[in-house]
């Protein structure tokens, strides 16, 4: 037997497997490529599986500035081995809603969760979630930037609507979702509700700080109302406010550490029950609920007004609730309800409303 031949059949006894050529470290590819913008596909189910070799195969996902993407599934990576990168095996084992968060897209260092949920919304299915260790070039309101570090969820998901009236409101069904998701966390693990609550319209406060908040944006195609919703929620940074598990470590013994994977997997089973009572009954009907979560009832703001002779006056107003329209309910001293509204420059809703007066 030549030497030849005999190296052949060496090679072809040990069968080298398509999966074994695709196994790739995901802290290798990144740092193979500085440059691009790593995304890792998985679906729960048959069917989002296949959806995630599709956009593998004709790489159609893309960013707004045109970064280069990186497309794997995360069939083909092995499995992540930092502590602080997301478990996408724990976390879908874990998942057992009908449509949210059942299409996964897991990115070690993105610019924004909420771009690639967004600009690609077409490709998505419904449900899809986007979910970064590092994001640093997060949406926030009014075009703000948010640097979000390791230790936070960040992630962005999408959804359909068709009533435009009530899309406003949908920030504040997801805000209820999240302080139902961890009081649901604690409650099962026996601890503390650590008392989260929401800033209206859309940030999220433990101890008078904040701690998340909540971005809703929406493109009208085809009668129905494409909306993107993106979160942030502080979970182990504690730099430089506060942070989730630092709260719990003060007011529990428990050993017990809030992971990020449980939180999303605990949102979604929230969100989805409480966004399809949302469509089917409206509002109202989470409104009590919503009430026991948030900051405002009985607060007293004070709102400067200019006179008939265009003096700046302080007019005192009680906040009671919300309108109908998803402002704020208040009523004046002199007893009148008042609807009222950020004025659209102030950073905090709160130093910048503006009341109309309600018949």
């Amino acid at each position: 037997m030549s030497s030849l031949f005999r190296f052949l059949v060496s090679i072809s006894s040990k069968p080298i497997f398509p999966s074994q050529i695709n196994k790739r470290s995901i802290s290798v590819l990144a740092m193979e490529n500085p440059s691009s913008s790593l995304l890792i596909l998985c679906g729960k189910s048959p069917v989002e599986i296949e959806v995630a070799h599709s956009l593998k195969n004709n790489k159609n996902l893309k960013l707004p500035d045109n970064t280069d993407l990186l497309l794997h599934l995360q069939s083909e990576m092995e499995e992540q081995t930092e502590e602080e990168s997301f478990r996408i095996k724990y976390y879908m084992s874990s998942l057992s809603t009908d449509c949210f968060g059942k299409f996964l897209i897991w990115s070690p260092r993105l610019t924004s969760t909420h771009d690639i949920v967004s600009h690609n919304f077409s490709e998505l299915p419904v449900g899809t979630v986007c979910v970064a260790d590092v994001q640093f070039k997060g949406r926030g309101r009014s075009k703000n930037v948010w640097e979000s570090p390791k230790g936070c969820l960040m992630f962005s998901f999408t959804l359909q609507m068709e009533d435009g009236r009530v899309v406003p409101l949908l920030q504040y069904v997801v805000t209820l979702a999240m302080t139902e998701a961890l009081n649901a966390i604690c409650d099962a693990n026996g601890l503390p509700h650590l008392g989260v609550k929401i800033k209206w319209p859309n940030d999220l406060y433990l101890n008078g700080m904040k701690v998340g908040g909540v971005l809703c944006t929406s493109t009208y195609r085809s009668k129905k109302f494409n909306v993107s919703t993106g979160i942030g929620l502080n979970v182990d940074n504690e730099e430089p406010t506060i942070c989730l598990n630092a709260a719990l470590r003060e007011i529990s013994s428990n050993a017990y550490q809030l992971r990020r994977e449980d939180i999303l997997v605990e949102f979604f089973k929230k969100f989805e029950n409480l966004f399809g009572i949302f469509l089917n009954e409206g509002f109202q009907a989470l409104e009590e609920l919503y009430y026991k979560s948030w900051l405002h009832s009985g607060q007293r703001v004070v709102i400067q007004e200019k006179g008939d002779d265009q003096k700046v006056e302080d007019v005192v107003v009680t906040i009671q609730g919300l309108t109908t329209s998803g402002y704020l309910l208040g009523f004046g001293e002199d007893n009148q309800m008042y609807e009222l509204h950020p004025d659209g420059n102030s950073f905090d809703f709160f130093k910048g409303l503006i009341r109309r007066k309600l018949d």
